[in-house]
């Protein structure tokens, strides 16, 4: 005996073959009124979707296809008012500014905490904003994240989409919210300055986004001045900076830290970042960024390499693997640990992090390092060469090639 039909299968396949009806009709009516196709097919869209939504529930109209046109013809008439009132602000638009006027940079911070916004993931504010904000490609933010570019993609198309669903506003957030988002714009400023400072993209450094990077923490800072993780990473970005004439040489190789001439240090960056991190030390408030920057500063405040203090270093990267735990961090710790203890004791705490980082260059330009120490070549030359495959920095990768010729 053959089963009864469902009702509910029969409305359905009726809803469905009612909207196929009707939407080709319609498309091609949008078209010709329109003259633009992604136009005309957006619209229809937007109208099958609302008859998706409704006609179950209020049951299909006498008319469907006058119910979808005027549900496409108030959609196209919305869009229009859009691009009107967007082709109004185009037409207001100068440069430069009037004085008076919101800045370039001010305009930017306001983007960075829209972008954000506590109803999006950590992970999609950051991915966000480094595309949006800072102009960072898909494949330069995956590196960053050390993920995959159709992850990166992925957050970033939902994030814009739960932006505009939400109606996320555009502004900086009253006092009261700008605890919530600070370690995301935070983390985004951070980032964007490891981009500058030694990019993915195939050039030693942009100076362009470093300058961008320290410019926006010390607007965050003028915005929160006793907050001391954001003068933390103020203090972090410009300690780096102060050490840039001696990172490279003339042709553009990367010097490595030990062999830099600290005569080339900007010293008088160096005691005013120092005196930075000072003062945010005091508020007793400590942060992964404050930690960050008094590791730099035992390098920077060293007037030469033997000199350097690495159980101090080593303590302060305990303490911000207790704050901040990740591979990257435990990975330079063990680098300090190679001078307090031993490279044999360092390469132990190096191997454990394999299955994290093997596919990190840094990994396995560490593990040369401290296999070449330990009177291995031929193994370490193997690691500079595994190195030398996963970065795409011309200055690093010829550093990685002198190593591992030789």
């Amino acid at each position: 005996m053959s089963a009864s039909p469902d009702p509910a299968a029969e409305s359905h396949d009726r809803l469905a073959r009612v909207v196929r009806e009707h939407a080709g009709r319609l498309a091609a009516a949008l078209i010709q009124v329109t003259g633009d196709f992604d136009t005309a097919e957006d619209l229809v869209q937007d109208a099958v979707l609302v008859a998706l939504r409704t006609w179950p529930q209020d049951g299909i109209p006498k008319r469907p296809d006058a119910w979808l046109f005027t549900v496409a013809r108030r959609r196209g008439l919305d869009l229009l008012r859009r691009r009107e009132n967007y082709r109004r602000k185009l037409a207001q638009l100068r440069w430069p500014p009037d004085e008076g006027e919101v800045s370039a940079p001010d305009e930017r911070l306001r983007l960075i905490f829209t972008c954000c916004h506590p109803a999006l993931t950590r992970e999609a504010q950051i991915a966000l904003t480094l595309r949006v904000v800072c102009g960072l490609t898909t494949a330069q933010i995956a590196r960053a994240f050390l993920v995959r570019e159709t992850t990166v993609a992925q957050r970033i198309t939902r994030a814009k989409q739960k932006i505009t669903m939400a109606g996320i506003p555009y502004r900086v957030p009253d006092d009261e919210e700008l605890g919530d988002r600070l370690t995301q714009v935070l983390a985004v400023i951070y980032l964007l300055f490891n981009e500058g400072y030694l990019s993915t993209a195939g050039q030693a450094q942009s100076r362009d986004l470093a300058d961008d990077a320290e410019w926006l923490a010390a607007l965050l800072h003028r915005l929160m001045p006793t907050e001391p993780e954001v003068a933390g990473l103020l203090a972090l970005i410009r300690l780096h900076r102060a050490r840039t004439a001696a990172r490279f040489t003339p042709e553009g190789t990367l010097v490595r830290l030990e062999d830099q001439d600290r005569f080339l240090w900007d010293h008088e960056a160096i005691a005013a970042a120092a005196a930075l991190l000072t003062r945010a030390i005091r508020r007793q408030r400590p942060g992964p960024y404050q930690l960050q920057a008094a590791i730099v500063a035992c390098h920077a405040e060293s007037a030469r390499w033997e000199s350097t203090d690495w159980e101090q270093i080593v303590l302060l990267y305990d303490m911000l693997l207790h704050l901040a735990p990740s591979p990257v961090t435990r990975l330079h710790r063990a680098v300090a640990l190679r001078y307090a203890e031993g490279p044999r004791t360092a390469l132990a705490e190096v191997d454990a992090l394999a299955a994290e980082l093997d596919r990190y260059y840094l990994f396995h330009a560490t593990r040369a390092d401290l296999l070449r120490a330990l009177d291995r070549p031929q193994d370490a030359r193997a690691e500079d060469r595994l190195a030398l495959d996963l970065t795409t920095n011309p200055a690093e990768r010829a550093l990685l090639q002198e190593r591992a010729s030789s």
